[in-house]
């Protein structure tokens, strides 16, 4: 049996920890204790969700802790000078201070302690190294692809300056929930609910833009579809745009597994150098993906030995594919060819 997973508790602040221990004790669970961002660091996937100790919470903004969707900030008595202005910074944050929430604290707790089994839906982040790269073209063939292996799957459209995945798939003219109605809502959204509002065919569900309002997305919405799709689904694929907003940066962070689609093209490499070194600075592990033809004949290894990322697989041009595209027909739709093979390969090692 696998073990449970605890809530992490993130403090230096002894009188603060034994607080917690003794909340947590009475809402019925356990903690995981790091004392500092290093040490959370590794645990913190794991996490249901995070205590964050008011003494902890700029060390672990300098450090680039990566963002938990469920993030609780702790302090005692008062804040600590400067913890204000730097929880402004960390987006969407539950904070308390004790003794007068303890009563909160011990009933998030106990939801910890009667929570259902953890979720498993996987996500696979793509972005384009470059514009025009073919990163959305991707995230609809993987979208695609894992559902006719078996995977209920969302497809997450996270670029507002993108032509748009309904488009993409054909969906345009589908009715369901965007981005727009989500931002409004605040985060204040029913995971499995939002799931059912979005606009579906079969166990594929899209969460795009408007095509009047290239909204922006707040980085709050984001944490909730992302919640949905672990919860909900299988797989999720996200879209993610080259400029990383929070949203787009909790995306990157919160996902299993990173692509970079790269043409393989002398400029294009040397932009999506530029790329890569941003997506490190918000998680340290990002593969490549080539997308051909090569005019110059650079070849994938030499692309993957410029950049120093490993090499996930190679986008072949296939004109039919892209022709029929252009009359709504959803990429990799058949199954068939180089195309829909190398999104096998990148569904079957996100699910392993």
């Amino acid at each position: 049996m696998s073990a449970p997973r605890l809530p992490l508790v993130v403090t230096a602040d002894q009188d603060l920890l034994d607080d917690l221990l003794r909340l947590a004790a009475a809402g019925g669970t356990e903690v995981e204790v790091a004392p500092d961002p290093a040490a959370a660091r590794a645990r913190l996937p794991d996490a249901p969700f995070l205590v964050l100790g008011a003494d902890q919470v700029g060390a672990c903004l300098r450090a680039r802790l990566p963002r938990h969707p469920r993030t609780l900030i702790v302090g005692r008595h008062t804040w600590p000078p400067g913890v204000e202005e730097v929880v402004a910074r960390l987006g969407p944050v539950h904070v308390c201070l004790l003794p007068s929430s303890e009563a909160w604290l011990v009933d998030r707790f106990a939801e910890r302690s009667a929570e259902p089994p953890p979720a498993t839906g996987r996500t696979l982040a793509v972005i384009g190294g470059c514009g025009g790269a073919g990163a959305s073209t991707l995230a609809g063939g993987l979208a695609v692809t894992a559902v006719r292996t078996g995977r209920r799957t969302l497809l997450v459209d996270a670029d507002p300056l993108g032509g748009g995945l309904d488009l993409l798939l054909g969906w345009e003219g589908l009715d369901g929930l965007r981005w727009p109605a989500l931002a409004r809502a605040g985060g204040r959204v029913d995971a499995p609910a939002l799931l059912r509002a979005l606009p579906r065919r079969g166990d594929l569900v899209l969460l795009s833009f408007a095509r009047q309002d290239a909204t922006h997305v707040p980085s709050e919405a984001m944490a909730v579809a992302l919640d949905a799709g672990r919860s909900g689904r299988d797989v999720i694929i996200a879209d993610l745009p080259r400029h990383l907003d929070d949203a787009a940066v909790l995306a990157l962070q919160a996902a299993d597994r990173a692509v970079l689609v790269v043409p393989a093209e002398l400029r294009a490499t040397a932009g999506a150098s530029r790329m890569a070194r941003l997506v490190r600075v918000h998680r340290d592990d990002l593969a490549l993906v080539v997308r051909g033809p090569a005019p110059g004949r650079l070849r994938p290894a030499e692309i993957s030995r410029a950049l120093g990322l490993p090499l996930a697989g190679l986008l072949q041009p296939d004109p039919e594919m892209c022709r029929q595209v252009e009359y709504g027909r959803p990429p990799a739709a058949t199954g068939k060819g180089q195309f829909a093979k190398l999104c096998r390969h990148l569904i079957e090692e996100l699910a392993a």
